[in-house]
């Protein structure tokens, strides 16, 4: 499965972003089974989990640095997946992954096998 990851940019703090990830149909199927989700990595740091959607219930996890802030969704007929990003923080700045496990929910990085290419967003003060 080929991902698509788009929306990035330059947001001052306390804005908002909508970030996309579209899978391409053609590489392949989501799964109802399959989960997808966001991860990020900002420079100097280790990639880590932001919050994840399991594709056929539709059911979210979020980490708990961002609960209350970030939220995500899909549209499953779509191929896409959204993360709403809300009062953005300096410490949200990273390049945001989305990537697809077909194990089911994990916040382990190496639990997805498909990573999309990254979108940069970057926040100011």
């Amino acid at each position: 499965v080929q991902l698509q990851a788009s929306g990035g940019g330059l947001v001052q703090a306390g804005g908002s972003l909508r970030l996309s990830c579209a899978a391409s149909p053609a590489s392949g199927r989501i799964f109802s089974s399959h989960v997808m989700a966001w991860f990020r990595q900002a420079p100097g740091k280790e990639r880590e989990y932001v919050a994840a959607i399991r594709w056929g219930s539709g059911n979210t996890y979020y980490a708990d640095s961002v609960k209350g802030r970030f939220t995500i969704s899909r549209a499953s007929g779509e191929n896409t997946m959204y993360l709403q990003i809300d009062s953005l923080k300096p410490e949200d700045a990273a390049v945001y992954f989305c990537a697809l496990s077909p194990k089911g929910w994990s916040t382990v990085r190496s639990d997805y096998d498909y990573w999309g290419q990254g979108t940069l967003v970057t926040v100011s003060s």
